[in-house]
């Protein structure tokens, strides 16, 4: 088996947990008995935490001498916690048990990143074919959890999640390479790596990339909150709705599977602008409603708002990082993207729905145009300068 099909069998491992616990873990805490405020101030405090949590879990990761060991571990604990969510804790025992699991379980594909994007880099492949791979897991998650759903008990969400963050652990040792953290072998004091983390944060090129990404990534939290109800509300039923939500996953797919030769002419910075651009007119429109015939042109957008912001933001945090901070850089990048921005947007998203209804849609387009600017910036960071 080649290595960039193992590599996507471990992505797939990772996102058929995240397939499942994203949409349905409400459906879990809501079968507990938990209030709608509950089940949102327990997804969102670990999100609203994350840029401090993920740096320190890379610090701790960057500790062993091989990369795929702390995958092994957070998996490890991460199913350990999940089991722990079967016990009847109450409101303020889950919330606990979930931000460290949460918190833990956001790290492993950012980490993973780090360890793909190298040897794609050094093999020469494709990185967005095992990541393609990732996403399709998603997909199936998401159908088959939601189709069991629909035949038992909400129990089974936890019991799938559980399962899936054991079989990341094993496929981590399994299916990973033996990359070593330091590339000199061995393992690096706790000074090396504080400093590591601290360059990265004064760095004014590295800030400016991941805040520009995170404001276009984090966009998205009106659409994954509330598209459905505006849908709805707009005589869309939910049957078609989740043709739309698939369109948009389909096309993030054959961004990664299909696009490689366009995406190295393009280059990473014009990837984060285009990527920008496209999310200010998708969300721009949707805020105006338009028509079911509109929406699927307007869902493939999802291949530049999503997926071409991500690459870019990936491949620009490389190459703004070094050995000794790349498992930091992409954590703190994951943990704007979709951890704190995220859960600040997510936050302001449902007082505009019910004051605004889709209109909310138009502050996701001030955060791309906002994005986009800084991305327009990039171009004076010269180390992002074609070699």
């Amino acid at each position: 088996m080649s290595l960039p099909v193992k590599m996507g069998l471990f992505y797939a491992a990772i996102f058929v947990g995240t397939g499942a616990s994203s949409p349905y873990m409400p459906v879990w805490f809501a079968h507990q008995g938990l209030s709608g405020a509950q089940i949102g101030l327990i997804l969102s405090l670990p999100m609203l935490v994350r840029v401090i949590s993920a740096p320190l879990i890379a610090l701790w990761a960057d500790s062993f001498a091989l990369r795929r060991t702390a995958l092994v571990f957070l998996g490890l604990g991460v199913a350990v916690l999940y089991g722990l969510m079967a016990l009847p804790l109450g409101f303020a025992g889950w919330a606990v048990v979930w931000f460290a699991a949460s918190s833990a379980f956001s790290t492993i594909s950012p980490l993973t990143d780090v360890i793909v994007l190298s040897r794609a880099r050094r093999d020469g492949f494709n990185y967005g074919w095992p990541r393609g791979i990732g996403s399709a897991a998603f997909i199936v998650a998401n159908l088959v959890v939601g189709w069991l759903l629909t035949r038992g008990s909400a129990e089974v969400v936890l019991v799938w999640i559980t399962g899936a963050a054991a079989l990341a652990a094993v496929t981590a040792w399994v299916l990973l390479p033996p990359d070593p953290v330091h590339e000199t072998g061995g393992r690096r004091g706790f000074a090396d790596r504080w400093a590591g983390l601290g360059e990265l944060l004064r760095d004014g090129g590295f800030m400016l990339t991941v805040v520009s990404a995170g404001a276009i990534q984090s966009a998205h939290a009106f659409y994954y909150g509330f598209s459905t109800l505006a849908w709805k509300a707009q005589g869309i039923p939910e049957s078609t709705t989740g043709v739309l939500w698939a369109v948009g996953v389909a096309v993030e797919i054959a961004f990664f599977w299909f696009l490689e030769p366009w995406r190295r002419r393009l280059g990473a910075r014009r990837m984060l602008v285009l990527g920008g651009a496209a999310g200010a007119v998708r969300w721009g429109a949707y805020a105006f409603s338009p028509p079911l015939a509109l929406l699927f042109p307007l869902q493939a957008l999802h291949a530049l708002s999503y997926a071409a912001t991500f690459l870019a933001a990936l491949q620009l945090t490389e190459r703004l990082s070094t050995p000794r901070n790349a498992s930091a850089a992409q954590t703190i990048n994951s943990a704007l993207s979709s951890g704190v921005l995220m859960g600040f947007a997510t936050l302001a998203s449902g007082p505009l729905f019910d004051h605004f209804g889709a209109k909310g849609y138009l502050l996701m387009a001030a955060m791309c145009v906002a994005g986009t600017l800084g991305a327009v910036r990039l171009y004076g960071v010269q180390r992002l300068d074609p070699i």
